[in-house]
C-alpha cells in the first residue's frame, strides 16, 4: 500500500476525533456557555447535518480542480472550524465552527475514496479504501477517549486545539504524498450526476443507510442500555465504547480484504450476521461479559460493510465516482439519524431501552434483501455481481498502479 493512504488516514483520524468526542463533551461546553444539554446537543445534529449537505456541495464545488487540491481545501477547511470552534467566545459561535468543519466531511472521504481506489491495482481497491477509513475507526479507539480526558481535565477548548493540530499533519502529509493524478477526461458534473440514474448505484446507497443505520440504532443508546439493563457502572460506558471501536478497526480491515476477493458474498455475510447478532443483543444485553463481546460484534460486522458499500458505489457510477462516493457518505449519515430516530421512538413507546435493537436488526435485513435484490438484477442483465459494468471505469483507467 502507498505511502499517500497513510496521509489520507491521518485526515479521516482527525475528522472521526471531531465527529465523535463532542458526545463526550456535551456537559462542559453547556457549562461554559451556559446553555442546556439538549442545546447543546444541536452541535451534534449540526454536524451531522452539515456532512450530509456538505458531501454533495463540496464536492461539485471542487469539480473544476484536482483532486489532490481539492483534499488540501477540504483539510484547511476543516482546520479552521475546529480552530473556531475551540475559540468561540459564544455557542453560536461554537455552532459554526461545527457546522464549518463538517462541510469537508464527506467531501473528504467521498474524494479520497476515489483516490484510494486509483492509488493501486484493481484487485486492491477495497483494501486500499479500507486502509483510508482504518484513520476513522482508530480516531474511536484512540482519539475519542483521549480527546474526552484530555477536554475533562485540562478543557475542551483544548481538546479542538488538539484536533485542529491533526488536520495540520493532515494537510502536509496529503501536500507531501498524494501524488498529482491526472483528472479523467471528459468527466464532467452531468456526468457525475447521471450516476444517479443507475439503479445499482442508488440500491448502494439504501443499503448503505440501512446497513449502517442498523448499527446506530443500538449504538446510540448504549449508555442507557448498559446502565440500566446489563448493570454497568456510568464510567464503564467508555471501555465499552472502546470496545466497539476495536471491533470496528478489525471489520474493516477484514471487509477490506474479502470485498477485492468477493464483493457481494461479503455484504451477504456481514448484513445478515448483523442482523443476527443485533436481534440477539435484546438478550445478551442482561449479561455484562455477553454484551461487552456483542457490542464488539456489532462494531466489526458494521464495519466490515464500509469498504465493500463504498466499493459497490465506485464500481457502479460509470466512470464518474466522486459526487456518487461523497454522496454515500452522507448516507451513512443519514443512516445513523433515521436510526437514532427510530430508536427513541420505541423507547419513548415505553418498549424499554434493549427495544433499539429490534429496529437495527431490521434495518439490517432490509440491507440484506437490498444486496439480494441488487445482485439479482445485475445477473438478470447478464452482468457479475463483483465487479465493475462495462469494464474498468475511466477514472479507473488513469490508476498509478504499485
Amino acid at each position: 500500500m502507498p505511502l499517500a493512504l497513510l496521509a489520507l488516514a491521518i485526515g479521516a483520524f482527525g475528522i472521526g476525533t471531531t465527529e465523535f468526542v463532542i458526545m463526550g463533551l456535551l456537559p462542559e461546553v453547556a457549562g461554559d456557555y451556559g446553555v442546556s444539554i439538549p442545546t447543546a446537543g444541536y452541535l451534534v445534529t449540526g454536524y451531522a447535518l452539515g456532512v450530509m449537505f456538505g458531501a454533495p456541495l463540496m464536492t461539485v464545488l471542487g469539480t473544476k480542480i484536482s483532486r489532490k487540491r481539492m483534499l488540501m481545501l477540504l483539510m484547511g477547511l476543516f482546520i479552521v472550524g475546529n480552530l473556531l470552534s475551540a475559540l468561540a467566545p459564544a455557542f453560536s459561535v461554537m455552532l459554526i465552527g461545527r457546522i464549518g468543519a463538517s462541510l469537508a466531511h464527506g467531501a473528504f472521504f467521498g474524494i479520497g475514496s476515489v483516490v484510494a481506489a486509483d492509488l493501486v491495482a484493481p484487485d486492491k481497491k477495497a483494501g486500499a479504501i479500507a486502509m483510508m477509513f482504518t484513520g476513522l475507526t482508530i480516531a474511536n479507539v484512540v482519539g475519542v477517549p483521549l480527546g474526552t480526558l484530555v477536554g475533562q481535565s485540562v478543557g475542551w477548548r483544548v481538546t479542538f486545539g488538539i484536533v485542529a493540530a491533526l488536520g495540520v499533519v493532515g494537510l502536509v502529509g496529503i501536500a507531501r504524498l498524494v501524488p498529482d493524478m491526472p483528472k479523467a477526461e471528459g468527466v464532467r458534473l452531468r456526468h457525475e450526476l447521471a450516476a444517479f440514474k443507475n439503479v445499482q448505484v442508488l440500491l448502494a446507497m439504501a443499503m448503505t443507510v440501512l446497513g449502517f443505520g442498523g448499527v446506530f440504532a443500538a449504538i446510540t443508546y448504549i449508555a442507557p442500555m448498559m446502565t440500566h439493563v446489563a448493570g454497568f457502572a456510568d464510567g464503564s460506558v467508555t471501555w465499552l465504547l472502546v470496545l466497539f471501536g476495536l471491533g470496528m478497526v478489525g471489520g474493516n480491515l477484514v471487509g477490506g480484504r474479502f470485498a477485492d476477493r468477493a464483493l457481494m458474498p461479503m455484504l451477504y455475510v456481514s448484513l445478515g450476521a448483523l442482523a443476527v447478532v443485533l436481534a440477539l443483543f435484546t438478550f445478551t444485553a442482561h449479561d455484562k461479559l455477553l454484551s461487552a463481546i456483542t457490542i464488539a460484534l456489532i462494531g466489526a460486522l458494521g464495519f466490515a460493510t464500509v469498504p465493500p458499500l463504498q466499493k459497490r458505489v465506485l464500481d457502479q457510477a460509470h466512470g464518474a465516482p466522486t459526487l456518487a462516493s461523497a454522496v454515500n457518505i452522507g448516507a451513512f449519515n443519514l443512516g445513523n439519524a433515521l436510526s437514532a430516530w427510530l430508536g427513541g421512538l420505541v423507547i419513548a413507546a415505553g418498549l424499554g431501552y434493549t427495544a433499539p435493537n429490534w429496529v437495527g436488526a431490521a434495518l439490517a435485513a432490509g440491507a440484506l434483501v437490498l444486496a439480494l435484490a441488487s445482485a439479482a438484477l445485475e445477473r438478470r442483465a447478464g452482468e457479475p455481481s463483483t465487479v465493475s459494468t462495462g469494464g474498468a471505469p475511466a477514472e479507473q483507467r488513469t490508476a498509478v498502479h504499485h
